[in-house]
Order: structure tokens, then C-alpha cells, then sequence
């Protein structure tokens, strides 16, 4: 098959990981993938591993940008050049691109809904779901029923996978040679990756680290990340007196870049669809600390391959991460079991195999 993805960008995040482990499986399977997006930081990736970029001017998040319509022409002819066979978006600015091509081209349109959408009339009136619409997660697909009305025969469980070949397990050693490029030394490390806005609650785990720093006071706190409350934190970071122990790192283009420098991975969510920088991080080796909030319970069994505590609570999160760093044998276990828990039930492998069915039954 000749698959055509479209996004708005193909930077770090979310989203890019997903078509990066999603491209990969299907070029081993022998499909072609060409990717149309404005760019970014990870093209050079999807270029060694084979995928056809197709550059478009479409970096915007209004549905009423005159550019995602100028696009259309020439997307069109290069549907029809390179014979597509299925269009699958992964934006609500690309769904709405695809809604339109299949109206000109005719080819099957498929969608991924990666997490949470504010019910806007433009959503309820104009859903441009396609298709088929994937759901990264249970509660993401009761999401797209009950708020959203999507029929349940449009909507397909496809959980997210991990590529363990990706994400080896972190050891002493290499923790050390990693500590060593960052200057760091052998002081416990709470580490979180994620874009810092609102809804992945970096305030909250920056609140919980004053009462960590009581207990263990040579904890350190990485916040690997870039986002519009990136000014505030730092400012709550100045107005806690942190400025020791709180290190903000720009975004990485792989977050194995960064993994080996944590000891525990947090993940204070105040929402999630699933939590794909949860899964790497477990995939590590790592354990994880993350909110009982949208599908994060469905990666973590509480005690046993991580930690779940409840949304907006600093103090929780600190008793939590207190506890573990005071346990280290406890440390290694969850760590071991959640890198188990991966590779049985969320491996790329699965991912793959699951979406290439709903093509072929599209294409039939």
C-alpha cells in the first residue's frame, strides 16, 4: 500500500513519536509512507527510514486558514502522481484536509485521535472524523461516543505502541556516562518530558518538590520540555526558592537523549489520552509516578508498574516520589515490571499489525 499521512508538523512531541514508530513497522512490512506536514526538527529521522516528505505551508491551528485550503490543489496531484491509497490524518487541521481530498480523490480517509477535544460547534457540526477514526485508548474512544456522538462502528481501539529496540533498559553505567555529558553528579533525579503547558501539570509537580527537598535535600527536579507556561514556571520556580534543585532542558529530539539521566519519571497530568512519554519511560526501565487521570491508569497498575496519585495534589506527588526514592529496591521492581507490561501488552508490533487490518478492510 501507498499511505499518506498528514499532519500539521512533524517537531518533538507526541504525535511525531507515533508516526515515527507507526512509518517504521509499516515500511518493514513493505508499505510505502510519504508524510505531508509543514516540517521539523525530526524530518531527518523519517528520512533515513525511508519516508517520502512532502512539504506543505499548513503550520496553523484555525480550520479558517486560507493556507490548509491552498494546499489542497497541489496534495491532490500528488495523491493521484504517486497512486495514495489511504490518507490518514492526525490533526484536527489535517482532518479537515482529508475530509476535503476524499471528496475529490476518492480514497479512503482514516484519522487518529491522539487525546482530549473541547466539544466546539465547528467539532459537533463539522466532524471530519473520516472513514474511520482510531482511538489511542478506551477513554479517548468513550470520548469520541459520548461527547462527540461518532458512531461506534466508525470508531477502532488502536493503543499506541512502543518499538522496545528504541528504548533500552537504563542501567548504572550508562546513567553515569549521561550524568557525565550534563554535568551532573549521583544526586536523586525526578525527571518529566513533556510540552510544558496547563494540561500536563509541570506547576503542580514543581509545587510537590518543596516538600520532596524536606526529606531528601539533594533531590533535583528535570523539566525537559518547551511551551507557552514556560515563563510562569520559572517564576514559581524563583518564587519557591528552587533554583538549585529545578532545571529546565529545551525539548529533545529523542527522548532517549534524556531518559538515563532520571531516576523516577513523573507525570503530574491533569489530562491524558494515553501518555506515550510514559510508555518510553517505562519502556526504560524507569519508574513511573503519573496522575489517575484519562488512559494513564491503563499503562500503570498502582505498586506494581508505577505509581498512579491523584490530579492537582502536590502533596500526594511528593509523598509518592519520597517513598520510592526511600525504597531502592523497590525502584528497580517497578521499573523492571513496567518495561514488562510494554513489551506484553503495548508493543509497536501490535500497533502496526491492527492498523494495517483497518486499511485493508477500507480498501476492500
Amino acid at each position: 500500500m501507498n499511505i499518506l499521512f498528514i499532519t500539521t508538523h512533524l517537531n518533538t512531541g507526541g504525535i511525531t513519536s507515533y508516526l515515527s514508530t507507526l512509518s517504521k513497522g509499516l515500511i518493514k512490512r513493505g508499505h510505502c509512507i510519504h508524510i505531508a506536514s509543514s516540517g521539523g526538527n525530526m524530518e531527518k529521522y523519517f528520512l533515513s527510514d525511508r519516508v517520502k516528505l512532502v512539504d506543505l505551508n499548513i503550520r496553523t491551528k484555525s480550520e479558517l486558514n486560507p493556507r490548509i485550503y491552498l494546499a489542497l490543489r497541489p496534495l491532490k496531484q500528488y495523491i493521484e502522481e504517486n497512486n495514495i491509497d489511504i490518507v490518514h490524518a492526525q490533526t484536527r487541521i489535517t482532518q479537515v484536509m482529508g475530509t476535503l481530498l476524499k471528496k475529490t480523490t476518492r480514497r479512503p480517509f482514516v484519522s487518529t485521535c491522539h487525546g482530549f477535544f473541547k466539544t466546539r460547534l465547528s467539532r459537533k457540526y463539522l466532524p471530519c472524523w473520516g472513514d474511520a477514526v482510531i482511538a489511542i485508548s478506551s477513554p479517548v474512544e468513550h470520548h469520541l461516543l459520548d461527547d462527540f456522538g461518532v458512531p461506534q462502528q466508525k470508531i477502532h481501539l488502536i493503543e499506541s505502541g512502543i518499538d522496545l529496540d528504541e528504548f533500552t533498559p537504563v542501567d548504572e553505567k550508562m546513567k553515569a556516562q549521561h550524568r557525565d555529558r550534563f554535568d551532573l553528579g549521583n544526586e536523586p533525579i525526578i525527571g518529566m518530558i513533556a510540552r510544558l503547558s496547563d494540561v500536563k501539570g509541570p506547576d503542580i509537580l514543581i509545587e510537590a518538590m518543596k516538600s520532596v527537598l524536606e526529606h531528601i535535600p539533594n533531590a533535583k527536579l528535570l523539566l525537559v520540555g518547551e511551551g507557552r507556561m514556560e515563563s510562569a514556571l520559572r517564576m514559581l520556580v524563583r518564587r519557591l526558592k528552587l533554583m538549585e534543585h529545578v532545571q529546565f532542558f529545551s525539548v529533545v529530539s529523542k527522548t532517549q537523549e534524556m531518559l538515563p539521566l532520571f531516576d523516577i519519571f513523573a507525570m503530574p497530568s491533569r489530562q491524558e489520552g494515553l501518555g506515550l512519554s510514559i510508555m518510553e519511560a517505562q519502556a526504560s526501565g524507569l519508574p513511573v509516578i503519573a496522575s489517575r487521570v484519562g488512559g494513564i491508569p491503563s499503562l500503570i497498575e498502582d505498586g506494581k508498574t508505577g505509581i498512579l496519585v491523584e490530579p492537582e495534589n502536590p502533596d500526594g506527588l511528593a509523598e509518592a516520589i519520597i517513598k520510592l526514592f526511600n525504597d531502592k529496591d523497590r525502584l528497580g521492581i517497578i521499573g523492571a515490571a513496567g518495561r514488562e507490561f510494554i513489551r506484553s501488552h503495548y508493543s509497536a508490533n501490535q500497533m502496526v499489525d491492527k492498523t494495517v487490518e483497518l486499511y485493508k478492510s477500507l480498501l476492500d
